[in-house]
């Protein structure tokens, strides 16, 4: 296991540093200051999680961030002393697994880099019959989805939530219960992260995104997936 940290601050990394080696004494820590380091050792070292710094010199967080997600999928936690939503928000839907805010608990930090890396891992494969509700077909033995016949591609984590909707089609799941389920008991006040993969679901199944026919909002509770 090989965790990436790019942060330019020599204190914060040598804190990291020993947590992880206390923590997880089998994990590899590697080490950048810039964000063109970050992608040179992406792309030799091939990390399997990246701590990203969002105050970076030259290239900020953000834009490592774009640029990581045009050649991997690798799970990355966004490490920034903003603590404000649209920050966050904009990390998630720039391709951030999770968003941590400076000063953080070195032990939190080990504990959501665990859950990140779970997640990455997937769901299990079943061998049930595919769902299949309108255009929309998820076969649960592939974690194939398709709209209209056609391909579309995944994340590990958009295809956890849509398994969970699908799988209680026509109930409605509360935020709390869909953030543990998909997320960890830890992140049931995360209310942003469901909001933006619930809209990056919508724009990938919806005929029109802003009038959903399949992911229903339960206003004030949380969400439902259309009854076949």
């Amino acid at each position: 296991m090989k965790v990436l940290i790019v942060d330019e601050e020599p204190g914060v990394v040598q804190v990291v540093r020993a947590t992880f080696r206390a923590q997880e004494p089998g994990w590899e820590i590697l080490n950048a200051s810039t964000g063109e380091e970050a992608l040179d050792l992406i792309e030799r070292e091939h990390p399997n999680l990246v701590l990203l710094d969002v105050a970076l010199p030259g290239m900020d967080g953000f834009t490592v961030l774009k640029e990581i997600r045009r050649f991997s999928d690798v799970p990355v936690i966004m490490l920034t002393v903003r603590d404000d939503e649209v920050s966050k928000v904009t990390a998630l839907e720039l391709g951030a697994d999770d968003y941590v805010s400076k000063p953080f608990g070195a032990l939190e930090l080990v504990a959501r880099a665990r859950a990140v890396l779970r997640r990455a891992e997937g769901l299990p494969l079943t061998h049930e019959e595919p769902f299949v509700c309108g255009d929309v077909r998820l076969d649960f033995d592939s974690r194939r989805l398709t709209v209209k016949g056609k391909p579309v591609e995944l994340t590990n984590t958009e295809y956890r939530l849509l398994y969970h909707l699908v799988r209680n089609a026509g109930r409605p799941l509360s935020h709390e219960a869909l953030l543990a389920r998909v997320w960890g008991h830890e992140y049931t006040d995360e209310i942003n992260y469901l909001k933006v993969y619930i809209s990056r679901l919508r724009n990938k199944i919806e005929p029109d995104p802003q009038h959903p026919q399949y992911i229903r909002t339960e206003y004030g509770y949380g969400y439902s997936f259309r009854a076949p």
